[in-house]
């Protein structure tokens, strides 16, 4: 029987259909409905992986048409980015994993969410923009990567999502230590406001991607029954090095904290150096100022008009004046 899926199979990004070894090879839609018309019985140790573009309409038809998902999956579709989460609903494995986007550049819009479902012979994920997590995973499915079950594959994403974030963590505390040391050297050239943004990134980093504790502890103190104990262990291991993550992340916001004050502290000084040497120029030209205005004015009765020394004598008054001026200044400074 042939199948004709053109706007569905624009819908699907990739599919894989995975032997009881763990091999997997790649499928289109066609294959893929033909396949989960066999009953477990007929497909003994396999399982398909089917990754969608929610950007297509016709994605999430499909899958309502051709999947038993259960409804609270298309709900966490609805719901749209949230903080990560894995539950367990009607013996599947609801995932909720925001990652960042293929090209992050530290900007907080380059988040997004991959929402993933696990049964025991389907793995449905799907995105809105690209990941660098999912691509990861497809590209180790292609170099012959083994996965024995459908959660093993969900155990995969997590790792790989855990490294991107190990490696943004990484990137970021370089670019905290930069600025370290130049405000260490007296060279600061970073702006507070660079600070501040990369310290929103990771604030919002730290709230999408810590996991939700109640479904988790829930799900590893009750599984699904067909969760095998080495999944279950590697999920746990999994969400423990998040928690590290996290905690990187947490000292690395507060670094920055420390910074975005010194910093602070720093143009505070050198505005307060700039007032005080425009106070000082200021307070140094009154007294010249002042006797420059009178002498220059065309009235009779200019003291010292006539008199053989009158210039100097005027010139010495300026001087005095301008030489306790400048004292009462640098006094007031001490």
């Amino acid at each position: 029987m042939a199948y004709t899926f053109a706007a569905e199979d624009r819908a699907l990004i990739c599919g894989f259909l995975f032997t009881p070894l763990g091999q997997g090879r790649a499928i289109e839609l066609g294959e893929a409905l033909q396949w989960l018309a066999k009953s477990p019985s007929e497909t003994p140790g396999e399982f398909i992986w089917l990754h969608f573009n929610l950007t297509d309409t016709a994605s999430a038809k499909w899958m309502q048409s051709h999947l038993e998902l259960p409804p609270e999956f298309f709900d966490a579709l609805r719901e749209g980015s949230r903080s990560t989460r894995i539950e367990d609903a009607a013996d599947n494995l609801i995932a909720v994993v925001n990652d960042v986007a293929f090209e992050f550049s530290f900007d907080p819009s380059e988040i997004a969410s991959l929402w993933v479902n696990v049964n025991p012979r389907v793995a449905v994920s799907a995105r809105v923009h690209p990941l660098r997590s999912i691509d990861r995973l497809r590209q180790a499915v292609r170099d012959g990567a083994l996965f024995g079950s459908s959660v093993a594959l969900l155990n995969h994403l997590m790792q790989d999502q855990g490294d991107v974030l190990v490696r943004i963590v990484r990137d970021a505390t370089l670019q905290v230590d930069r600025v370290e040391d130049a405000l260490l050297q007296g060279h600061l050239q970073q702006k507070r406001a660079d600070m501040g943004k990369l310290r929103r990134v990771l604030v919002r980093l730290q709230r999408l991607l810590a996991p939700e504790p109640g479904a988790l502890f829930r799900l590893l103190r009750q599984p699904p029954p067909w969760v095998t104990p080495h999944d279950l262990d590697e999920l746990r291991q999994s969400t423990e090095e998040f928690s590290i993550v996290i905690r990187d992340l947490a000292a690395l916001q507060e670094r920055i904290k420390l910074l975005q004050e010194e910093m602070a502290a720093q143009v505070g000084e050198q505005t307060n150096r700039s007032v005080f040497t425009l106070t000082v120029v200021t307070v140094l030209a009154l007294p010249i100022n002042i006797i420059a205005g009178m002498l220059g004015m065309n009235v009779g009765g200019i003291p010292l008009a006539d008199h053989p020394h009158g210039f100097a004598i005027i010139a010495l008054i300026i001087l005095t004046f301008t030489v306790v001026a400048g004292w009462l200044a640098f006094r007031n400074r001490e």
